[in-house]
């Protein structure tokens, strides 16, 4: 595993969303989440799906689409056309060469793009999908109402997301480090029905599903503790310590078994 040192404490002090858009195409970080972005994988991607009536022929959007890895597994197994929209020029690059790869040129497509400046029409898709992103935006009801405006009248808006109870969260699970973890920026699970519903969309679904983060957590713990028995620093990268990450991993594991840390699905409808 070969890693280049990343200025992780400049990067957060200058743009955050750019910030987290960089690091997630880090080797470290990819090696650190097992491939993985986000909790519950392609199984999770799937059920989301379902859950928005995606299927062969629809037109989606995959909001902060990374390197592609949602819409090609929408497009070949669903028959789905997608559009990816992302803010990391460098990652639309990867995914476009990942689909043309696959032979997905025709079925996918990605834009280089802020969530909330979609240039998307009014109106052109029949679901979006958001996993584990909104929670990182600056402005989420901006991204929202972006989703909402592209949707077509009877589609879904199907948001995958980190929740929390700010109450009981941990102090040190609202540092910077758990901001870019997707936790210090993290809603209620009734903080995103809110927003969705200031969008002037219908919440219709929403799936709790703990065990998907749960697993995330394990497994992030286990590569953590292997990286340091190793001596394979893999967040040395970021300026950040071993020690340190492990003890925030196992703090994660603890506020996930409390309830203070979840995942939740939410499915959000346009009135025809």
């Amino acid at each position: 595993m070969s890693m280049q040192p990343v200025p992780f404490a400049e990067l957060l002090e200058s743009d955050f969303a750019s910030c987290c858009a960089q690091l997630y195409q880090e080797p470290a970080v990819r090696w650190l989440l097992d491939g993985r972005l986000h909790p519950g994988g392609e199984e999770l991607t799937l059920r989301a799906a379902e859950l928005a009536g995606i299927g062969e022929g629809s037109r989606v959007l995959d909001v902060a689409s990374g390197a592609g890895t949602t819409a090609a597994l929408l497009a070949r197994e669903l028959g789905a056309e997608v559009v990816g929209v992302e803010l990391n020029e460098s990652a639309v690059a990867e995914a476009r060469a990942a689909a043309a790869e696959a032979g997905l040129d025709g079925a996918v497509s990605f834009a280089q793009g802020d969530a909330g400046a979609l240039s998307l029409a009014d109106a052109s898709v029949d679901a979006v999908l958001c996993e584990c992103s909104l929670c990182l935006f600056e402005d989420k009801l901006a991204a929202v109402r972006e989703m909402a405006r592209v949707l077509r009248p009877g589609g879904s808006v199907v948001v995958a997301d980190v929740t929390v109870n700010r109450e009981i969260l941990p102090a040190p699970l609202l540092s910077g480090a758990a901001r870019v973890a997707c936790v210090a920026d993290a809603l209620p699970l009734e903080g995103y029905e809110l927003l969705l519903r200031d969008a002037g969309l219908h919440v219709g679904w929403v799936e709790q599903r703990c065990d998907a983060i749960a697993a995330m957590a394990d497994r992030v713990e286990a590569r953590l503790r292997a990286a340091r028995i190793m001596r394979a620093p893999a967040l040395e990268p970021f300026r950040f310590g071993l020690d340190d990450a492990v003890g925030l991993a196992r703090l994660a594991k603890r506020a996930i078994a409390d309830g203070a840390l979840g995942y939740a699905l939410l499915v959000a409808d346009r009135a025809r």
